[in-house]
């Protein structure tokens, strides 16, 4: 198979064309432009696909709803202010039961921040982010090539619980090049949605709204949204783990902090330093047992994140209080590097007098 050297975020584009999204409503910021320029300039080209530059993000969002309620693959993206702004139409798309694909390139916050790559929109992306009893499934990749397989990944995962996705990805792999394979040829069989707004041509009217006067009803909505969360948390948890067989310190992180860890890992075992990693692919739904798993034979666990200690919060979930749990973040687009890490790694092995290999 050809690979081919891509920025990340045209990556994303390519991928989502080829994973049949036929919608694409954005709004310029950085440091995810060129995902935009990327969908301009590719998918207005095709036959039944449209790219609108919107008015505003909340507009984006809107015309997002719009499409996904006619029944067509659709995907909008975005950077953490802009995703702020789509809050509550992500919550309207949650409560219609609409997938759709939400992509924020990440930066430094809070506020209007700083255009350099960080992970502080964890919160907001496991958390819902909007108002309501809700939530969206995830996605965290940590290389040009994730960001490609994932981007197939959250139209399919969308469709299949129908319900909107977040891509969470930052400003330093969308701007990052790397040779990447795409796995999936366009078109492909898109499912056939059931429940679109197409006309009413022959059956009666159908309306997909979201408010009801009915208390009851709109408890039975939230419990059947529930039910729902709670087979995607049994059925799509994802995560890779990286030499946790003997180790004395396991470092959890995801994303871009992922891809720095491994390379500290190896340097680390290069020393002797038993050390491995776990690496949350689903952010939600997060990994708890997994975690807890590794808990049984590892007493001292590292949390890296580029952010104040988001993560850190399931971590400590998932611990249940039982382990130790150490913490070492950059917040506001500060990237560490892997010599950094290695550092608080020894140093940390030396203060909890861990063991050597032989």
């Amino acid at each position: 198979m050809t690979k081919t050297l891509m920025y990340g975020n045209t990556a994303i584009g390519e991928a989502a064309i080829r994973a049949g999204c036929q919608c694409y409503f954005g709004y310029p910021i950085t440091p995810q432009n060129e995902l935009t320029e990327y969908m301009a300039t590719h998918l207005s080209r095709r036959k039944g696909c449209a790219f609108v530059q919107a008015e505003s993000e909340i507009a984006a969002i809107n015309m997002v709803y719009g499409a996904s309620l006619a029944g067509v693959r659709v995907m909008t993206s975005s950077s953490s202010p802009g995703i702020s702004l789509k809050q509550e139409g992500i919550s309207y798309l949650a409560a219609c039961e609409l997938p759709a694909v939400i992509v924020n390139m990440s930066r430094g916050g809070p506020g209007l921040g700083s255009i350099s790559a960080a992970q502080s929109d964890y919160f907001q992306s496991t958390r819902g982010g909007g108002h309501g009893d809700y939530r969206t499934i995830v996605l965290a990749p940590s290389s040009v090539q994730e960001l490609a397989d994932l981007t197939h990944r959250a139209f399919d995962l969308a469709d299949k619980y129908m319900i909107p996705v977040i891509l969470l990805g930052d400003g330093m792999l969308g701007q990052m090049m790397e040779p990447i394979e795409f796995k999936h040829e366009a078109p492909r069989k898109l499912p056939i949605r059931e429940r679109a707004v197409r006309g009413a041509k022959g059956r009666p009217s159908r309306i997909i709204k979201t408010f009801t006067s009915k208390p009851t009803e709109m408890e039975e909505i939230n419990w059947s949204l529930f039910r729902r969360y709670q087979l995607i948390k049994k059925n799509e948890t994802t995560f890779e783990t990286y030499m946790v067989e003997d180790a004395e310190l396991i470092i959890v992180a995801f994303g871009a902090s992922a891809r720095i860890a491994k390379g500290a890992i190896r340097n680390a075992r290069a020393e002797g330093l038993k050390v491995g990693m776990l690496m949350p692919v689903t952010l939600w739904p997060f990994p708890y047992e997994k975690i807890k798993e590794l808990g049984r034979d590892t007493k001292q666990f590292l949390v890296f994140e580029m952010n104040m200690g988001q993560m850190l919060e399931d971590v400590q979930l998932a611990l249940e209080g039982k382990r130790e749990i150490s913490f070492y973040g950059r917040p506001g687009g500060v990237i560490p590097t892997p010599s950094e890490v290695l550092r608080v790694i020894s140093r940390l092995y030396h203060q909890k007098g861990l063991k050597k290999a032989k």
